[in-house]
């Protein structure tokens, strides 16, 4: 919290805001048959393609370490929501690809996020809400890109 206003701070927004939704869209997803997936699967779920991308390429996406997306794919496949395959343009590498089930809850989890969105926009409205969300890209893009420059 800001000491002279008793506000609470960016990371204490942002932390908030993360959980708020994740709470929302994890009970979601398992009333509409997904009970098994957790907030640390969207590390690949919420950035692979329906052709599937490589490791390194999701690890890239998420900004997480690729030994933590492979443990997470791992997972992934255990709970049939992806299989590994070989790349096309490399039969060296593998791609890790989406399933019919996983496939469904990629469509399901993104129209529930979109429904939350809306629901915010209708909240504040179509302006006040579009300076927010470009605001929160530009601040959440400095931040990843802050000791790019150093």
């Amino acid at each position: 919290m800001d000491a002279g206003r008793g506000e609470p701070d960016l990371g204490m927004l942002a932390g908030r805001l993360t959980r708020a939704l994740q709470e929302e869209l994890f009970r979601r997803l398992a009333e509409e048959g997904h009970p098994g997936v957790r907030p640390r699967h969207g590390t690949v779920l919420a950035f692979l393609e329906p052709e599937g991308l490589r490791a390194t390429e999701l690890s890239a996406r998420s900004g997480q370490h690729k030994q933590i997306v492979g443990t997470i794919v791992d997972e992934l496949v255990e709970l049939g929501y992806v299989r590994r395959e070989p790349d096309p343009g490399d039969r060296r590498a593998k791609r890790v690809v989406p399933t019919e089930r996983g496939r469904d809850e990629i469509t399901k989890a993104r129209a529930i996020l979109s429904g939350i969105e809306d629901r915010h926009r209708r909240a504040l409205g179509d302006e006040r809400f579009g300076v927010f969300k470009e605001a929160l890209v530009e601040v959440a893009r400095s931040q990843s890109d802050w000791n790019r420059g150093a």
